[in-house]
Parts: structure tokens; C-alpha cells; sequence
């Protein structure tokens, strides 16, 4: 009796991962880039993709991704209508460098805080950058983790698949 009881607790804790990674995302209590709160069931788009990249001030690849995505950014918004969000990791310590980062970056994405790691443990993030695709629905249907120069490339072509009701497989 007790072993079963225990792999169903295993299965539903692992069923929750993967939902987070593969689902809807999980209503989580963050704040916008002034501090204000912030539920992520609010992350939408009208319906279009959403890029959504966690990231901190310390992460050298997290900077050199979203600043290669800003230099095509409006390009992509006009031919995908695909919105950024960009959610910092950094704690309540280092949460004052991120408006200046992004300021002096000229990011133009929805800012998002994330000091306690509440939305990084429910969207299962380990490792940064970490980079999600939501369809029009809100739902995840792709995701990477690293940067290396040029894989922007990669993702805006999984948006244009998205766009065009492909297999992002």
C-alpha cells in the first residue's frame, strides 16, 4: 500500500512539471519592472505567440540573447506579431539593476520580476537563459535553454511555424 502510494505522489509531481513545461502557464504572483504585482495569467497577446526568456543582470548569454532579439524585435513584431517577455531572476538584492539594464539596452519587451523564483520553479528553470514559445492560446509549445550568436534565428523561424500551424518539432 505504501509503495503505491508513493508512485502516484511521484507521478502527480512529475505530471506537474510537465504540465508547466508543456501546458498552460502556472498562475504565479511576480512584479512588473516598477515593482507593482504582477500574476503571469495575465501574460497574453491577443492571440499571438508569445517569446518568453527568463534571464538575470549576471547572466552574460541572457544580456547578448536579448540584445540580439532587440536589434530585430521590430521586425519580428510587424511580420508575427510575437511579443516578448523577458522575466528576471534576479533576487530582491539585484532587482534594482534590472530597469537600468534594460533601459540602457533600449529593450523594448513587457518586463518581468521574478525575485523569489516563484515562476522559475512553476515553469521548471534551471538553467539561463531559458527560453519559452507560447502559442496564441498562452500555452507552451517549445523551449531552450543557452544562447549562442545567432540562434535568434532559430526562434523567430519556430514563430513563423507557429504562425503558419506548423509542427515546431
Amino acid at each position: 500500500m505504501t509503495a503505491r502510494v508513493i508512485l502516484l505522489l511521484t507521478v502527480f509531481f512529475l505530471s506537474l512539471n510537465l504540465f508547466s513545461q508543456k501546458g498552460e502557464l502556472p498562475s504565479v504572483d511576480v512584479q512588473n519592472k516598477y515593482g507593482e504585482s504582477y500574476n503571469t495569467d495575465r501574460i497574453s497577446n491577443d492571440g499571438k505567440p508569445i517569446i518568453l526568456s527568463f534571464w538575470a543582470t549576471w547572466c552574460k548569454p541572457c544580456i547578448k540573447e536579448l540584445s540580439a532579439i532587440q536589434d530585430v524585435y521590430p521586425e519580428w513584431r510587424e511580420e508575427t506579431g510575437v511579443k516578448v517577455v523577458a522575466v528576471s531572476i534576479d533576487n530582491a538584492r539585484s532587482t534594482s539593476k534590472v530597469l537600468p539594464m534594460v533601459n540602457g539596452n533600449g529593450w523594448e519587451y513587457e518586463i518581468l520580476l521574478d525575485p523569489n523564483g516563484d515562476f522559475k520553479r512553476a515553469m521548471g528553470v534551471n538553467t539561463i537563459p531559458h527560453t519559452f514559445i507560447l502559442n496564441g492560446d498562452g500555452e507552451v509549445v517549445w523551449q531552450h535553454t543557452s544562447y549562442s550568436e545567432g540562434s535568434e534565428h532559430q526562434l523567430i523561424e519556430k514563430v513563423r511555424k507557429l504562425n503558419r500551424g506548423e509542427s515546431l518539432d
